[in-house]
């Protein structure tokens, strides 16, 4: 692959972003060793190497399911700093766009 300038400009596009003609050096400087690097993997030989599926050889180590005590409601309610009879009050972090702030 051949970092050029038409390819950073069109990655700084993708990603709205805008850079100085020394950034868009720098970048393509770093983006050359990372597909070098990456080209430099490909002369490994793996054959036989079966691909990896999971970092261990542990599949699926789930706990059970247990039934516990559970805390009442009031208990629970009880150190927030907000709630009503039933639930835990929090700020609206979701705002309707159609709203003006």
């Amino acid at each position: 692959m051949q970092v050029n300038d038409a390819l950073i400009n069109s990655l700084a596009e993708l990603a709205c972003l805008e850079f100085s003609a020394a950034e868009k050096e720098d970048i393509k400087n770093d983006l050359e060793r990372m597909i070098s690097f990456v080209e430099k993997l490909k002369e490994i030989d793996t054959t036989g190497v079966e691909p990896l599926m999971h970092m261990g050889s542990e599949m699926n180590v789930f706990r059970e399911d247990e039934i516990g005590q559970s805390m009442e409601r009031k208990d629970a309610l009880a150190n927030a700093p907000a709630s009503d009879a039933l639930y835990f009050k929090v700020p609206k972090v979701i705002r309707n766009p159609a709203d003006k702030e």
